[in-house]
């Protein structure tokens, strides 16, 4: 890594933090608003399935393995500037899980505080070799899946994302095609595998969403490659000019990741209170308010970042990170 490339963003991480991002709300919504059971044979049960085959469980690895892409970046180019990586990294840490904290307040399954402990916990591996990081993420994420134990995947996520950013997969990503679509190629038949055995589970009638089953359970188990396969489709779209412009409202919306991943709780629990939605809508209800806000969100994004750098949260964490005004 040059001086050059001290402070310049990868826009391959931004546009796979939006994509995440889009994904994680239509989930994290029907808890918040304790969406209705669907009736059954209906299009809000047919939406139900749809959920739980291709979005529960496949978004939110991917913004923890882009937090472990983030964590080796931040720490490379901190120490290259010859300042002390670990203070300012455990100031980052503090700050990350107050946010997380205040968070939590309003939405219990939120992610940040459980980002800044793994965060903690993985620091050390920053020194550790990256083919140990690797393999020591694979085999975490093979036993923990196989488990069906997903409050621990984050861990080995983002030890893999670690990995990712010592082995410099998302630098200079497009002479790695070939690479990629290897990779995409083999996660999209295993995913193939993996939902056509979760969907002959599907359970005959709608499910309460934390009802324990084995389609829950086999989904849990086959998020990560799901989510890989996601990864690996979007990067290589963005390898064409076209997708990049299509797309380019997901990567304002991906820099800004901090701020609209907060405020997405902020709109639903504020929608949840101005119109009584609290137990009151169906899963299609919830897909319409979920419309609504990303819409709202991502022109907000984009405008925005046509007057600052940074957005307002990410602004705050840069500088309780360095004491400074960024």
């Amino acid at each position: 890594m040059n001086k050059f490339d001290l402070n310049k963003r990868i826009d391959t991480l931004d546009y796979l933090r939006g994509f995440s991002l889009l994904g994680i709300i239509l989930v994290n919504i029907l808890d918040m608003l304790s969406a209705r059971r669907p009736i059954p044979n209906t299009l809000d049960a047919s939406y139900q399935r749809f959920i739980f085959l291709f979005v529960e469980g496949r978004f939110y690895p991917i913004f923890s393995f882009l937090f472990g892409v983030g964590m080796y970046i931040f720490l490379t180019r901190v120490e290259m500037k010859g300042i002390n990586a670990m203070v300012l990294y455990l100031r980052r840490i503090i700050a990350l899980f107050i946010f997380g904290f205040i968070h939590f307040i309003f939405q219990p399954g939120e992610a940040l505080t459980v980002y800044a402990s793994c965060g903690l916990i993985l620091l050390p591996f920053y020194k550790v070799k990256k083919e140990i990081n690797l393999a020591l993420g694979i085999m975490m994420l093979i036993l923990f899946a196989i488990m069906a134990m997903k409050i621990f995947l984050s861990v080995p996520l983002i030890l893999l994302g670690l990995a990712a950013g010592q082995y410099r997969v998302f630098e200079e990503i497009t002479q790695k095609r070939k690479q990629i679509t290897i990779f995409t190629g083999l996660a999209f038949l295993l995913s193939i595998i993996g939902l056509f055995l979760q969907f002959q589970h599907v359970p005959f009638a709608p499910f309460n969403l934390f009802h324990s089953n084995r389609f829950l359970t086999i989904g849990i188990m086959i998020g990560p490659i799901v989510s890989a396969f996601y990864v690996g489709m979007l990067i290589l779209l963005l390898q064409f000019r076209l997708f990049q412009k299509i797309l380019s409202p997901l990567k304002s919306y991906g820099r800004m990741s901090l701020t609209n991943y907060v405020l997405q709780t902020a709109f639903i629990f504020i929608a949840g209170n101005a119109f009584n939605l609290f137990g009151q809508i169906t899963y299609l209800h919830s897909l319409y308010i979920c419309l609504v806000i990303c819409s709202i969100q991502l022109l907000f994004s984009i405008v925005w970042l046509r007057f600052f750098r940074y957005g307002p949260l990410e602004w705050i964490w840069r500088l309780a990170t360095y004491k400074e005004k960024p």
